[in-house]
């Protein structure tokens, strides 16, 4: 949401601005799908579209041609290859993408305003302008028509990824800020009431504090969602699993040694959890990289999840 308030701040201070959206990606292109840009006229900048030359390239066009008049929206494919004639980004890692381009202006405000203010809602980007829909029901992140000189990309910004962290302790409040960076839907959860580290929590957008046993209420069944346990204890951490371990989740894991995961995984077994169930489970969770931490575990963490989410 921070891309949109800043554009809204530039519309306000009666700034024209160019918005570049890429709105199609295949293959290996830097700038994915629903990637943002925003230029103003002091040339300040805000998001990305892929980053290198030619992200530079498409600034300076902005910067020397597009904020200094009209234009109607446009679009431009960036091929990353360096045997074609036409349409070549300067990079070389063999994808492409799409990119729109619109000039924004005060009376922009209004929409851009509303965006803000909603945070959830459709955007819809075509060659007509751009539009917005607080209450659409669409269920994807993104629904694209694409044509020679005609497009339409809606994007749902309710479609977050939600991440469910088990502990609302000091790698939790570090992992829900990273996080938060890349737009996940943070979810906390504790037993403890008062805990100053979910106090001090201002990027999840849920608290719940209630005893573990009953997290299987909280947290519903969900193919696209992460959840990750780094609750107090060894014991607190097994009543959440055996709560958990039978739900379909998109990545779940927990935190914790070698020899308490192995503790902990064997019991479970020898109480019934089946080995099958078990090996679903990431134990001890975070990429290997020596963290020592809360800020450095949390990394390994978020790394590892963006692995499982962009497999």
């Amino acid at each position: 949401m921070g891309f949109w308030l800043k554009i809204n701040e530039w519309l306000s201070d009666n700034q024209k601005v160019v918005l570049l959206v890429v709105i199609d990606s295949q293959g290996s292109s830097p700038g994915r799908q629903g990637f943002k840009m925003a230029v103003n006229e002091k040339h300040e900048l805000t998001g990305s579209i892929g980053g290198g030359i030619m992200e530079h390239k498409l600034i300076e066009l902005c910067k020397e041609d597009l904020l200094k008049r009209d234009f109607d929206p446009f679009i431009k494919k960036q091929i990353h290859q360096a045997n074609i004639s036409q349409d070549k980004s300067g990079m070389i890692c063999s994808g492409e993408q799409t990119i729109a381009f619109y000039e924004l202006g005060p009376p922009d405000q209004q929409l851009f305003g509303e965006i803000v203010e909603w945070s959830r809602g459709t955007v819809c980007f075509s060659d007509q302008g751009l539009h917005f829909d607080s209450g659409s029901s669409q269920t994807s992140r993104f629904d694209l028509r694409l044509e020679a000189k005609s497009w339409m990309l809606k994007e749902n910004l309710a479609h977050l990824p939600i991440l469910h962290i088990i502990g609302g302790g000091h790698v939790g409040l570090a992992l829900s800020r990273l996080a938060h960076e890349l737009s996940f839907e943070i979810k906390i959860y504790d037993d403890r009431k008062d805990l100053n580290t979910v106090e001090q929590n201002k990027w999840a957008h849920s608290v719940h504090v209630s005893d573990y046993s009953q997290i299987g209420d909280l947290i519903p069944n969900g193919t696209g969602d992460f959840v990750v346990l780094m609750s107090f204890g060894y014991q607190t951490d097994k009543i959440i699993l055996g709560n958990l371990i039978d739900r379909d989740f998109k990545y779940l894991g927990m935190m914790g040694s070698k020899e308490k995961v192995k503790k902990l995984f064997k019991e479970m077994i020898q109480e019934g959890i089946s080995k099958e169930q078990m090996a679903r489970v990431r134990a001890p969770i975070g990429i290997p990289i020596s963290s020592k931490t809360p800020q450095e575990i949390a990394i390994s963490i978020l790394a590892e999840i963006i692995q499982v989410k962009n497999q």
